[in-house]
């Protein structure tokens, strides 16, 4: 089997190995693919692997021999499930990988608005402490978050991993999702009740046409103006110059998101700028873990398709 690996350095950077794909077949992974790259690069392929590159209709008409899409994540909006389906390519993903580690980060980025222990790093390492006539000092309004309400958009597994965690720090925690859940995490509110009652909102769930830009200027002003929005799902799901404009006028407090509707971002994006939004570059799922664990199951899709069983089916 000639597999291909189409962007490889996110998943792989040189810190882990392939040796359990490449047993499966023969592979060449690319650390990169432009949308130009692609065709030729995978033509007469097998197997695809593919992170964060496109394959449209024209892509896979272009690609009679391919017979499996390895989605090296757990969303697959990337593909053309349809035309892959009319084409008879199987379509696998990776399901649940990195669930710890988003949440762990979802709570690093809260953490860091409650707390700025960054600045107040840097403010030390800039000499300031030294200077400062007092034994201690704060730049910022330090926050608690025990008592402090939590509200989840999106119960699924991170949702449910950020609900324990947050149940830790003694927050009371409330969630939202299309149908009640039998859970004891968490109390169920509407959405706009969820925003409106929570100190804190971090989103846990998949992009659809169905929600794109549904954290919107109505939504935020809904919020307390002490509030924070927190994001480590999807850019998408927020109208970023909605949530721009909250920040700026002092509608919410704070914002710290790991996603941006276009990645990397244009320097027109109006988060960039934006008063007290903390940002970090879509590596919630990066762990050293969380991508051995993508590597090992991918191999066991890869070797379930070959066997004739495959698994992690998405089309």
């Amino acid at each position: 089997m000639k597999i291909i690996a189409a962007d490889g350095f996110a998943l792989n950077p040189g810190d882990l190995d392939w040796a359990k794909i490449e047993t499966l077949g023969d592979l060449r992974v690319f650390d990169r693919s432009s949308k130009e790259d692609i065709i030729s690069r995978c033509s007469g392929a097998d197997i695809v692997l593919t992170n964060k590159v496109v394959f449209n209709r024209e892509t896979l008409k272009a690609l009679p021999d391919l017979k499996l899409i390895a989605v090296l994540a757990t969303g697959y909006n990337i593909i053309d499930i349809q035309a892959a389906k009319e084409q008879g390519i199987t379509v696998c993903n990776v399901p649940d990988y990195g669930s710890a580690s988003v949440a762990q980060h979802t709570f690093a980025l809260i953490l860091e608005l409650a707390n700025r222990v960054g600045i107040h790093s840097d403010s030390v390492h800039k000499g300031e402490w030294v200077k400062s006539k007092d034994f201690s000092y704060s730049l910022t309004p330090l926050i608690e978050l025990q008592g402090k309400t939590l509200g989840i958009v999106g119960f699924g597994t991170i949702g449910r991993k950020t609900a324990v965690i947050a149940r830790a720090f003694g927050m009371n925690v409330l969630y939202h999702t299309p149908s009640v859940k039998d859970t004891d995490l968490a109390e169920y509110r509407q959405l706009k009740e969820l925003f409106s009652e929570s100190d804190i909102v971090t989103l846990h769930l998949p992009l659809k046409d169905s929600n794109k830009k549904f954290v919107n200027r109505q939504l935020l002003s809904a919020m307390k103006d002490s509030a924070f929005l927190i994001n480590t799902s999807r850019g998408p799901l927020i109208d970023e110059a909605d949530l721009a404009e909250a920040l700026n006028k002092g509608i919410i407090a704070g914002a710290a998101v790991d996603v941006l509707s276009e990645e990397p971002p244009p320097s027109s994006n109006p988060l960039l700028s934006a008063r007290n939004c903390i940002i970090t570059p879509h590596n919630a799922w990066m762990s050293a873990e969380a991508r051995t664990r993508i590597i090992e199951i991918t191999a066991e899709n890869i070797r379930s398709f070959l066997k004739g069983s495959p698994v992690n089916v998405v089309s």
